[in-house]
């Protein structure tokens, strides 16, 4: 394979720069959230398959069991509506339809050597954007247009680090070895969007895994090679269902399902934190009720289990269900749940996170490099991948990208330094002519394809 230096590289990434601000912002603007990303991934599928890469996208990429968290058809029929009045390409839509919005590129470049996949995301936040003056996406004219969606975690900045990435990789192809893979992920808010890319099989022939993140507290210039601080969560939707009744007629006929859902939603928060790691237990959303005269007939929870190890969130998730059978008996009503989101725990691979350390120590733009970050945090959706990478004898990792941020993620003024995505796209792309290192070759890809 032959070496690019630094000076070749660097104009090539310069002169993408205005690219990746026009991309950054039109994304911001038309912020879509879980599974409805159709504007947003019709333009990824575009510009992939405009630069020659092999798309795959909708059903072929997202097993239609395994999603969580789906919104209701109508919802998605106007969504689709939606993106085609706000400039979706039009081709791409029929295999989008329904809420399969996820898009992958491949190029072989017919040489030897490992396939290496990069995950970014493409969905927004269910958030208001702020209007006020002082946030900069409202003075400068990119806040989003559509009501209750907004880029609040920089997933905008991800979808275009992984476009920014295409076009580079396309005039380094000479230069690289193996197999290129780029993951578009749908639905990473709530951690309701990988398991569905992995049950279709998309990372069963990933040798070296890299998923990104920007922000998230880190400094700007500070790249963190192994984020370790991602807890395996569980979320879940909970009905109780009682008897109405007339509250002063005759309230003994009713079961009240608003009493119900209180009970649990006070033992959830009751469950004893767990001595082998960090553990969370949240009640987001209690609903209930229609009228201060009726016994309430339904009500619902929305709530999350979180542990250190999957183990410790497996413990939580099997007491929180314990609590909420027995509310429900308590109050002679039915409880049912399902399924809204589930990511597990996955540490990034030593060896990789070691190699990425190496090799991007004194790259432009880095100050500081940090090998492992390891604070508990939140959850994040890319770990499912990193799992089935991990099992089947691949590399794992999960890049943090620092930069200055206008509030914390998920805040309705969010907002970061666009400087991050040069150097992103820097680093990952100096990564990749690496990648046929013989430190990393712990396995042939064509072994994992036979």
């Amino acid at each position: 394979m032959s070496t690019v230096t630094e000076p070749e590289l660097a104009p090539a990434i310069d002169a993408l720069i205005p690219q990746l601000t026009q991309w950054r912002r039109d994304f911001h603007r038309h912020a879509e959230s879980g599974w409805v990303e159709f504007r947003t991934a019709s333009i990824v599928a575009e510009e992939l398959d405009r630069l020659g890469y092999r798309v795959s996208l909708g059903r072929d990429v997202i097993d239609a069991d395994s999603r969580m968290g789906v919104p209701e058809p109508e919802v998605l029929v106007q969504a689709l509506e939606r993106a085609r009045d706000q400039g979706a390409v039009e081709r791409w839509l029929p295999a989008l339809a329904g809420g399969y919005t996820g898009v992958v590129a491949e190029w072989d470049t017919g040489r030897p050597g490992p396939t290496l996949a990069y995950r970014v995301d493409l969905d927004a936040l269910d958030l208001d954007e702020s209007s006020d003056n002082d946030h900069r996406p409202s003075r400068e004219g990119f806040a989003s247009r559509n009501a209750g969606m907004m880029h609040a975690c920089g997933h905008d900045g991800h979808t275009t680090i992984g476009l920014g990435l295409a076009r580079l990789f396309v005039e380094l192809m000479p230069h690289l070895s193996g197999r290129i893979k780029l993951i578009f992920q749908p639905a990473e808010e709530g951690v309701r969007g990988a398991r569905s890319m992995v049950e279709a099989g998309v990372l069963d022939d990933v040798d070296i895994f890299i998923a990104t993140h920007i922000g998230t507290g880190v400094p700007k210039g500070t790249v963190v090679c192994g984020h370790n601080g991602y807890l395996a969560t569980t979320k879940l939707d909970v009905t109780f269902t009682g008897v109405p009744a007339h509250a002063g007629a005759n309230p003994e006929a009713g079961s009240n399902a608003l009493l119900a859902a209180a009970q649990a939603a006070l033992g959830l928060h009751a469950i004893p934190r767990h001595s082998a790691g960090a553990s969370r237990i949240n009640v987001g959303v209690l609903s209930a009720g229609s009228g201060r005269n009726v016994v309430p007939g339904t009500a619902t929870l929305k709530l999350e289990t979180r542990g250190e190890t999957s183990e410790i969130d497996d413990e939580m998730q099997r007491r929180a269900l314990a609590v909420l059978r027995g509310a429900a008996q308590m109050q002679g009503v039915e409880m049912a749940y399902r399924l809204a989101g589930e990511a597990r725990n996955c540490e990034p691979s030593p060896e990789l996170v070691e190699f990425i350390q190496g090799h991007i120590a004194g790259l432009p733009g880095i100050d500081s490099v940090i090998a492992t970050e390891n604070r508990p945090s939140g959850s994040e959706d890319a770990t499912t991948m990193m799992q089935r990478v991990r099992e089947r004898g691949g590399l794992a990792t999960y890049m943090v990208f620092g930069t200055e941020l206008a509030a914390g993620h998920h805040h309705q003024c969010f907002d970061f330094d666009e400087d991050v995505l040069p150097l992103a796209i820097h680093t990952l792309a100096h990564l990749a002519l690496q990648a046929d290192d013989p430190a990393l070759h712990r396995r042939p890809s064509e072994t994992l394809q036979g």
